[in-house]
């Protein structure tokens, strides 16, 4: 049974990746398959409001396949956007669904808050519950070990995407995409010289923009917070914090800087997916996105992937991704059901070559295509990514050879977690400062990293 209600809810996400041996199961996880009086019904996040037809297709089938295969689990489906500012509003009104997807900086605080169930006994029953990279899992157990939230799908690095077309229309190579942020801010502006488009665009709406900034300054050897011992200190005052901002004042000067401080995660996709510039930041694994929520097609997007420049010691990509959770008042038999979905939906497709074909079948034939093979960073290990991407190689629709800036580094480039406290709280501080120097590049960034620094400190104690 299949049913969308929407909702809103809550997302963004961390972690360090190390890798680990390879794993295979055809094994289910224990339970009984149904309730003691018949079918069990739970609801499931599914996709992003607004999703292309298609892909709510591809959804669906996969849930009759599920149901077939349980036919004592009846599965609804719920429009699903993770939003911190609703979370618990939505957890107190009953209207989360029983899965639901919650990003690795959240999961520490919703597992001492109470707010998602513990699955350990569940997920400790799947055959390859011992085989989960021990850096991802992390961020979903508890302080004693348990499992109660585990890592599910776009575990990614932040990465630079650009339009092939923008960079050939200007005369660059779309072959030799920038490497170095100098590289970066000249091209934004020979491609804005050249098409009169803008080069580069920045998300700056609520904490999506301090997200950013942060990933920007990583790449530079900086950080927003240290950790040393039990004591946390905020570092909003790194050098590398207030460059990243003048990087972005630098842009306006240029006049390559798309002026618009109100571009959200979907926001600035859309404009992306629409040609309105050149060049963003965002996920690695953004390109299943584009496609999912706005369309995109090799069509009529020529889409190129590189990595983020790293420059100066102590240089990285911030790392995230999405963990699956369950709703705390779940029953045994619903958490049963629950896990048997997230094997399903979620991870049996990176372990299992039957399910990893027919996910991939499902997505590759819709019309139009579904992503398929989009680059994410290992939820096993690099040698099982590689041998479940070989299982799907027939189905693999995305421009790989256009992603070979970012492939190629992928699993050797530093990837950093996020703060480990006050994170969202500390980007809510950083998303103005963006947004001031993307108006005024004169704005007095130390005057303004300074107040941001003591706030974020507070903030810091008071979640410790």
């Amino acid at each position: 049974m299949r049913s969308s209600r929407t909702t809103a809810l809550a997302m963004a996400g961390v972690l360090s990746l190390g890798l680990l041996a390879a794993c295979s199961t055809d094994d289910e996880p224990s339970g009984d398959e149904s309730a003691a009086d018949g079918k069990v019904t739970i609801t499931v996040a599914g996709l992003q409001p607004g999703a292309e037809e298609t892909a709510v297709d591809a959804l669906n089938e996969r849930v009759e396949q599920f149901e077939a295969k349980y036919p004592d689990i009846d599965i609804e489906t719920q429009e699903y956007n993770w939003l911190a500012s609703t979370f618990a509003a939505d957890l107190a009104g009953g209207t989360l669904p029983d899965v639901f997807e919650v990003p690795a900086t959240d999961t520490k605080v919703l597992i001492q808050n109470g707010q998602i169930a513990d699955i350990d006994e569940q997920v400790k029953q799947l055959s390859y519950a011992e085989d989960f990279n021990p850096e991802v899992l992390a961020a979903g157990l508890s302080d004693d070990g348990k499992v109660y939230a585990v890592p599910a799908k776009s575990i990614y690095a932040v990465a630079l995407h650009y339009n092939r077309k923008l960079f050939t229309d200007a005369g660059l190579d779309p072959d030799k995409p920038p490497t170095t942020w100098d590289e970066v801010r000249s091209a934004a502006k020979t491609i804005h010289d050249a098409t009169g488009v803008p080069g580069y665009a920045m998300m700056a709406l609520d904490n999506a923009g301090g997200w950013q900034l942060t990933a920007a300054a990583y790449s530079r050897g900086g950080r927003t917070q240290v950790v040393d011992g039990d004591t946390y200190e905020a570092t909003l005052t790194d050098p590398a914090v207030k460059e990243s901002l003048q990087f972005l004042g630098d842009l306006k000067k240029d006049g390559s800087l798309l002026e618009n401080t109100q571009l959200g995660w979907g926001d600035v996709n859309a404009g992306f997916a629409a040609g309105q510039f050149a060049m963003y930041t965002s996920g690695s694994d953004i390109y299943t996105a584009l496609v999912q929520n706005n369309g995109v097609t090799a069509e009529n997007l020529d889409y190129g992937l590189t990595a983020l420049p790293n420059e100066g010691d102590d240089s990285g990509t911030l790392g995230g991704g999405t963990y699956a959770a369950v709703a705390p008042q779940a029953t045994d038999e619903e958490k049963d059901a629950a896990v048997k979905w997230i094997d399903f939906w979620y991870l049996s497709k990176l372990v299992d070559q039957d399910q990893a074909v027919a996910d991939a079948k499902i997505l590759a034939e819709q019309t139009p295509p579904q992503a398929v093979g989009t680059p994410t960073l290992p939820i096993f290990s690099k040698e099982q990514y590689e041998t479940s991407l070989g299982w799907i190689q027939d189905y693999v629709n995305v421009p790989l050879d256009h992603m070979a800036g970012y492939t190629d580094v992928m699993f050797e480039q530093p990837v950093i977690p996020e703060a480990a406290r006050a994170t969202q709280e500390t980007y809510g501080l950083l998303f103005p400062i963006v947004q001031a120097v993307m108006t005024d590049p004169g704005v007095d960034l130390d005057a303004l990293l300074a107040e941001a620094n003591t706030q974020s400190q507070a903030l810091i104690d008071q979640a410790g």
